[in-house]
């Protein structure tokens, strides 16, 4: 693995998935309030010891709490290695758990996933009005589309949005472009998604697969044209 420093509490970690071969991002956020670091998505299963040999070299406590935009397949590889070394907890949208456990089919495709254990995931913590709470250090926003439970986490120190799937950019990171159609459970509300970027206004973007967009907010009207 590649491991790239995107900010001063966030490092990017970049494996490969083979078809189609594309980057796979996951991302090291450092959790001040606890200590050590929050895994943000979980990438494919032969990145877990590129995850934990980084964590152990950069020398500020064990990875803590897994985060998840989602749980496609190439989202949550590491999981088992990562929590059967540090223990870490995991956690998803509400939504998305009966999707990634196998319990319902991800809409637009053909059979169910069995992607994460059952009940090792829990959902993501929210308040009496059912808003979502910061975990981690990161706060996460509901941005459905690309499947039914996807969210985003937005880290307000740096300014940085971990997108997930949500976007793809082409290879310079210079322009915002869909997630991939295949993949999407429904584009036109992943497009409606899409206005996150409005609200929060970060100064870099971050995506899966692809390159960090700067300034992304400058390209959200072209996107949503197109």
């Amino acid at each position: 693995m590649k491991w790239t420093q995107v900010s001063e509490q966030i490092w990017r970690g970049k494996g490969w998935l083979i078809f189609p071969f594309i980057p796979v991002h996951v991302w090291l956020v450092r959790d001040e309030a606890e200590g050590g670091w929050t895994l943000v998505d979980a990438g494919m299963k032969n990145m877990a010891q590129g995850v934990l040999a980084h964590v152990k070299q950069l020398n500020k406590g064990p990875i803590r709490t897994i985060v998840l935009t989602h749980g496609h397949i190439d989202h949550v590889g590491v999981i088992d290695a990562i929590v059967e070394e540090t223990g870490a907890k995991v956690f998803a949208y509400a939504e998305e758990i009966p999707y990634m456990e196998g319990e319902r089919m991800y809409p637009r495709r053909k059979k169910m996933e069995f992607n994460v254990k059952r009940g090792l995931a829990q959902p993501l913590p929210v308040n009496e009005q059912g808003e979502l709470l910061p975990v981690g250090g990161l706060t996460p926003y509901f941005a459905p589309g690309h499947s039914p439970g996807h969210v985003v986490f937005y880290h307000e120190g740096d300014e940085i949005l971990l997108a997930g799937d949500l976007f793809t950019s082409n290879r310079s990171g210079s322009k915002l472009k869909r997630p991939m159609p295949m993949f999407t459970a429904d584009m036109d509300q992943a497009m409606k998604s899409a206005r996150i970027v409005e609200k929060l206004k970060p100064r870099q973007l971050e995506v899966c697969h692809g390159s960090a967009v700067l300034n992304p907010v400058s390209q959200l009207q072209a996107y949503l044209n197109v």
